[in-house]
């Protein structure tokens, strides 16, 4: 009888051009999960923290959600971890789409990749034939993720799933991003430069193609669970469905949350010209689903002429128009929109992305830079030219883009002159655009989420948004600028509450379908025949938000590192909704150790870990 997971990784050696099947055993499952559980596990107990993350040794682990490749609501994501080039701690970035659940359908909860190839390989996994084969990708080396995309599925199997690098992975930019999909429809495993991790391995894709579908303990019973539930995520995410993220522009930038001028500014009477209700109006092709989805956030668009004609492909988030529109004082809707082209073509994380070219601007603007550095051009805020152009010198690491593509703290460290006084990050990951100075539970989320300057690990600030969670505890309104225990505790549950989502393989839009815990652990019940509580939850994302602090300590990190950048401490917003604010890290972050069970220094005590299974 076959299982829900497929109870077994690969384990691959592009050096040796070896791979070997390793047994995943159902109490691992029940105690790590898979996806960045299990890889955060095994990352823990086999790391050795010296090593530079584009070591050849320096592994990348990518594994599945327990569920995904099921029917449950968005169980598609995949995980791709190890010590991240931008950063040098741990990281984990989560891939939608339906790559993972063909690995599943290949027989497979994931792979760990260590090696470096001695000249430049893809990995074809052929579940149909029971085959894995080192594939040679020289004639793919130097070729956007478009063009390597579209040629392996021809030489494949045209029914096949490809995630690999453009040549911002091959030429180890810090931010590059792992891209999945055909051409036309691309999700991205973006953050902390997994692309150069793959590109430094020289493995160019990995394809892959399967048959086994998952067994359920209850078929029946669990179809119709999900039935009833993708009704009421549908039913409560209308919005996401019609405008995707991008939808949410206008209302950012009426509550302060939306930076501006690379995070200097308050408010933007421009915002909605590059808003998702006019972009995907003028634009839209249609809308796309990743695997087992009832919202359909993805949004395919087309821009057919002039200046920034862009072909056809994934449409623009709220993140990238936030990047390459509000960061850039860049109220030109095509443009953002090539430029969120240009980024999935040649594999970039568009937030680190966007972020270092503000960063640049603002560099240029005090004269720490100039045309000497740019190869004569002039880089200036409100100007689309400049986006574009310094998207290719990074990716080509053409005179400034070189140093550029080593992301802002490098740069900043290079640079000097007070660059760090402008350089917004949260240990060496661009912080995310929502402001903590309009929800400033997110100030103590960045500085103490476990890859940086993340949004996803907390998400608290939906709470603003109507995203209640009543089975959280919180009200339906909170005052989110007052900087009180209240907005401590919200970052210590939110971060508990996402830490399990990504082991488990689902997309964490479903929070914003008012998915809360008690109904999650009847989603896992119902496919695993397990008998979770929304206490279950809350503990089990506690200990691998727990085991995740206890690598990053390994490699290095302390409480010092848990802080902001000062413009964000020490510089209000002029103007807008949350004019004048600021987060109090000092009062709150004492408070939130306290939660966590840390002690003065950020470690976890032993009492704490023993309480959550990891002592």
């Amino acid at each position: 009888m076959g299982t829900i997971y497929a109870g077994k990784y690969l384990r691959i050696d592009l050096t040796h051009q070896t791979c070997q099947e390793e047994i995943i055993t159902e109490e691992d499952v029940k105690t790590w999960l898979l996806g960045s559980g299990f890889a955060a596990k095994l990352y823990h107990d086999e790391m050795n923290p010296t090593l530079h993350p584009l070591h050849p040794d320096s592994p990348l682990l990518v594994f599945n959600g327990v569920l995904a490749g099921t029917f449950a609501p968005t169980a598609c994501r995949s995980s791709w971890c190890g010590k991240a080039p931008l950063t040098g701690i741990w990281n984990e970035a989560n891939l939608g789409s339906y790559w993972g659940a063909e690995l599943r359908f290949a027989g497979y909860d994931g792979m760990v990749i260590s090696g470096r190839a001695q000249k430049p390989l893809y990995l074809w996994i052929n579940g149909i034939d029971n085959s894995i084969e080192f594939r040679d990708a020289s004639h793919l080396w130097g070729k956007d993720y478009f063009e390597t995309a579209d040629t392996l599925l021809q030489e494949t199997e045209k029914k096949a799933r490809v995630a690999g690098i453009g040549q911002a992975g091959e030429n180890l930019v810090k931010f590059a991003g792992i891209m999945s999909g055909p051409s036309y429809y691309v999700r991205a495993a973006a953050r902390g430069g997994m692309g150069a991790l793959l590109g430094s391995k020289n493995l160019k894709a990995i394809v892959v193609r399967g048959k086994r579908r998952p067994a359920y303990p209850d078929r029946k019973g669990f179809l119709g669970e999900v039935k009833e539930h993708n009704a009421y995520i549908k039913s409560n995410s209308t919005a996401m469905s019609e405008f995707g993220t991008a939808g949410g522009v206008v209302a950012t930038e009426w509550y302060g949350d939306m930076p501006m001028k690379n995070w200097r500014l308050g408010s933007w009477d421009q915002a909605e010209e590059v808003g998702g209700h006019i972009i995907y109006e003028k634009y839209l092709v249609r809308h796309s689903y990743c695997h087992a989805c009832p919202i359909g956030c993805g949004k395919e668009i087309e821009i057919s002429d002039g200046p920034y004609a862009t072909p056809k492909g994934e449409g623009v988030e709220y993140e990238t128009i936030a990047g390459f529109g509000g960061m850039a004082r860049n109220a030109n809707r095509e443009a953002v929109a090539l430029a969120n082209s240009l980024c999935n073509r040649y594999g970039l994380d568009t937030i680190s992305t966007s972020s270092t070219i503000a960063f640049a601007l603002e560099a240029f603007e005090k004269g720490l830079i100039d045309r000497s550095d740019t190869g004569g051009t002039e880089l200036k805020f409100e100007d689309p030219d400049s986006i574009l152009t310094l998207i290719e010198k990074i990716v080509f690491r053409e005179d400034i883009g070189d140093l550029l593509a080593e992301g802002t703290r490098a740069a900043a460290d290079k640079l000097g002159g007070g660059a760090e006084d402008f350089a917004i990050h949260v240990k060496g990951l661009e912080v995310a655009y929502h402001d903590p100075r309009a929800f400033v539970s997110m100030a103590v989320n960045y500085a103490t989420a476990n890859r940086g300057g993340c949004h996803l690990e907390s998400l608290s600030y939906w709470n603003g948004y109507g995203v209640t969670l009543p089975d959280l505890g919180y009200p339906d309104q909170l005052q989110h600028h007052e900087s009180d225990r209240v907005q401590a505790q919200m970052a210590y549950d939110w971060q508990n509450y996402n830490s399990i989502y990504n082991p488990l393989g689902f997309c964490k839009f479903i929070i914003k379908g008012k998915v809360g815990p008690e109904r999650l652990s009847q989603i896992v019940n119902a496919a695993l025949g397990w008998e979770w509580a929304a206490a279950d939850v809350m503990m089990v994302g506690d200990r691998l938000f727990q085991l995740k602090r206890l690598i990053n300590l390994k490699l290095g990190l302390t409480a010092a590192d848990d802080t902001l950048p000062a413009r964000l401490l020490t510089e209000p917003r002029p103007s807008g909704f949350a004019e004048g604010v600021l987060p109090d890290l000092d009062l709150m972050l004492p408070i939130y150790y306290d939660l966590r069970g840390w002690d003065e220094q950020g470690v976890p005590r032993v009492e704490r870990l023993r309480k959550v299974g990891l002592a």
